[in-house]
């Protein structure tokens, strides 16, 4: 499957007129980060993107091919130009809060500011960089240019700051062979950092216990990062609990009892300076259920709660994967207004039928009924099973049960598995097939 999905990428890309794997990163980048911080302000009705600062960061821990294509398309898009050709360098997409809270009833009246913070390979010369905001129908809200100067003395260098203290649970290669993955302490006191780090070891477990993760293990860094905070817990609004935390997470976003999220996104990545990683799992020190995860951006989890761990990893497929919720609620109309869409979904795991091509319709044994009743569940274990994405009706998910669906699924489900797979290729080097 690793060599099939390998070869798709590169084809796909190739036949677009983009060999990214054939771009050597060094060609435009030197091996740094850039890190950009952004605020986007606004609601419903009108959004804004302002670039704040920049920092020079040691080393490059994302991907160093596929520069210049997107596995997934997200919700929001970065796309980095050479000023000089006018070439298109490198692309990034992710799913940020923001776009969150513009969808919620509050934002038709009222606006809010978010932070946000990005990273892209540090160019060798002067770049045009453009963030872009899409909405449901995966439209452009607004888009943002800004260039930038590899020379500009206002880049703040980070290259000499020490590291927080942290520890490598799995250290399987260098950064450039492998995907980093980062555990963050969220709510958890300097005393209390040995349960944080046997919650991260818990954590680690679980996740690698899943398939395509397990067979996969040893292209992953695992690193745990003691980010302590002043005061044990997390805010939990509807209970008046306000602890000061590292990160100011707090549960009832958006008014939602689970909804665990932080908006302190500059205060993550500076805790994270010196330390190389693409994904970030930050652990809160509560017993509420609850958690949150978007896609390119992070995962947080409550740790004390008996569906902590499985959790854990369905929230890794929103914030690695890309993957969708694949539960739905009969009657729930604010869920349908909101996620109704009249294009096709760019997660990988739920499909509307407009373009279901390239997702899982090659799986699908060839009698199965479609749409798929749900008392053929057991001999059809692959089909087009309707509700998925919040929405009862018109929305298809492949199997019947998922881990993406409830807490107590043992697996993801093939589709999942065959999206997972995808990242997974587009993120590791070409040569370790």
């Amino acid at each position: 499957m690793r060599t099939y999905l390998s070869l798709l990428l590169l084809l796909l890309f190739v036949g677009s007129g983009r060999a990214s794997v054939q771009q050597p990163f060094e060609t435009f980048f030197r091996d740094s980060t850039l890190r950009l911080d952004y605020i986007l302000t606004g609601g419903e009705s009108t959004t804004e993107i302002t670039p704040d600062e920049a920092h020079l960061l040691k080393g490059w821990a994302g991907r160093r091919h596929y520069l210049d294509s997107l596995v997934l398309r997200g919700n929001a898009q970065l796309y980095v130009h050479d000023e000089a050709t006018g070439k298109l360098i490198y692309a990034f997409s992710f799913n940020p809060l923001y776009l969150e809270w513009r969808q919620t009833p509050l934002a038709k009246t009222e606006r809010r500011s978010y932070e946000e913070v990005l990273r892209i390979p540090f160019p060798k010369a002067p770049v045009k960089v453009t963030l872009r905001l899409c909405n449901a129908e995966q439209r452009t809200i607004v888009d943002q240019t800004q260039r930038i100067d590899p020379k500009d003395i206002l880049i703040r260098d980070q290259t000499t700051k020490q590291p927080q203290k942290h520890k490598y649970l799995i250290h399987s290669g260098d950064s450039r062979d492998c995907i980093d993955l980062a555990f963050l302490a969220e709510g958890y006191t300097e005393a209390e950092m040995p349960i944080f780090l046997r919650d991260a070891e818990a954590a680690t477990e679980a996740l690698f216990n899943y398939e395509p993760f397990k067979s996969n293990r040893q292209h992953f860094n695992v690193v745990v990062v003691f980010s302590p905070s002043e005061e044990s817990g997390v805010a939990v609004p509807r209970e008046k609990r306000w602890p000061r935390t590292a990160f100011s997470s707090h549960f009832d976003t958006f008014y939602s009892d689970r909804y665990l999220t932080t908006r302190s996104v500059k205060a993550i990545n500076d805790a994270l300076i010196g330390i190389p990683y693409e994904h970030l799992i930050i652990l809160a020190n509560s017993d509420v259920y609850g958690g949150g995860g978007m896609y390119n951006s992070y995962l947080i989890s409550s740790t004390h709660h008996k569906w902590y761990l499985p959790v854990v990893v369905h929230e890794f497929g929103h914030s690695f994967g890309g993957l969708t919720d694949e539960y739905f609620h009969e009657g729930d109309a604010a869920a349908a207004s909101e996620h109704a869409t009249e294009v096709e979904p760019w997660e990988q795991n739920v499909t509307n039928l407009k373009d279901f091509s390239g997702k899982w319709s090659h799986l699908i044994k060839k009698g199965t009924p479609m749409p798929t009743p749900t008392k053929l569940q057991k001999k059809y274990p692959v089909g087009l099973y309707e509700g998925g994405a919040y929405l009862a009706k018109g929305m298809y998910r492949a199997s019947y049960n998922c881990r993406m669906r409830t807490n107590d699924t043992p697996d993801f489900c093939p589709a999942c598995r065959l999206g997972l797979d995808k990242i997974l290729d587009y993120n590791l080097p070409p040569r370790r097939k």
